[in-house]
């Protein structure tokens, strides 16, 4: 059993912050898984208010707010209905809820997000499926404008995250959830592109909206994020502990750029989806 003694402080949590080199006034990307963090005196609020503290007044928290559950192209939507027959399925899609900016949860982010998200004066974005959350004075900025059928391109917070020389904090988690390496994707030679769909609300109405983006893939982020740390000699990268959590602080640019040569490099032509295809 974890006493009292024992729980991570805010402040203690934001000395460690500090020391794997959060700036403050900055602008801080944040990945975090708080089961790794451990005990935390104040449970997720605690580690919000920590990150806060660290960054300073002057500094912006961003978080993502992605909500797969309103799609039935996501890998979420196929997994949940693997096995199910079309009435079954059919069930799903109309149970699906439209998305809404200010009361949409995004549960697959884990607490820490949510916990920003739900603090007043969190601004976030308007994509239906790909939006961010942010805090601080910067939050409006970076989240305005995010175009409805660019998840993580030009249009999307990331490029202006990329644009402010942004960190980002893997706090114990890895490569693999790295978000910025999904700029990248758009700028590789020729990004294959496929068809998405999700629930919206148009003029009151519940509807489904079909568009046309960048061919999402995360399945290699942990093999790039492996390649980009083994080959980092200018410290885009500081490793060290916050509270029990392994965890990375990351120059965003420095991912992004070797990303995209890694992915030109490394990545082949993969066979598309017959559903979701662009055809000629």
């Amino acid at each position: 059993m974890t006493g009292v003694s024992d729980l991570l402080s805010g402040e203690r949590l934001a000395v460690q912050l500090s020391e794997l080199g959060v700036r403050r006034g900055g602008v801080l990307l944040v990945h975090a898984s708080m089961r790794s963090v451990g005990a935390v005196d104040g449970g997720v609020r605690t580690m919000v208010d920590a990150l806060r503290l660290a960054v300073g007044p002057e500094g912006t928290l961003v978080v993502p707010a992605i909500t797969p559950e309103n799609s039935d192209t996501s890998p979420a939507y196929r997994r949940s209905v693997h096995g199910l027959t079309d009435e079954a399925r059919e069930a799903v899609r109309a149970a699906m809820p439209p998305f809404d900016r200010a009361t949409t949860p995004a549960p697959s982010v884990g607490r820490l997000a949510e916990a920003v998200r739900l603090t007043p004066g969190a601004e976030r974005s308007g994509h239906p499926q790909t939006s961010f959350a942010a805090l601080g004075p910067a939050a409006r900025t970076l989240t305005a404008g995010h175009s409805p059928d660019c998840h993580y391109g030009e249009a999307s917070p990331l490029a202006r995250l990329y644009a402010c020389d942004a960190r980002i904090l893997l706090l114990g988690t890895g490569f693999d959830t790295c978000t910025a390496f999904h700029l990248a994707e758009y700028r590789v030679t020729r990004p294959p592109r496929r068809r998405y769909r999700c629930v919206v609300t148009a003029q009151g109405l519940r509807r489904w909206w079909e568009y046309e983006d960048v061919d999402l893939d995360d399945s290699d982020f942990a093999a790039l994020g492996r390649d980009f740390e083994r080959s980092d000699t200018t410290g885009a990268v500081r490793a060290g502990p916050v509270g029990a959590a392994h965890s990375r602080l990351v120059r965003l640019t420095a991912a992004v750029d070797f990303a995209a040569g890694w992915l030109d490099e490394h990545r082949v032509a993969r066979p598309a989806d017959p559903a979701e295809a662009i055809r000629p």
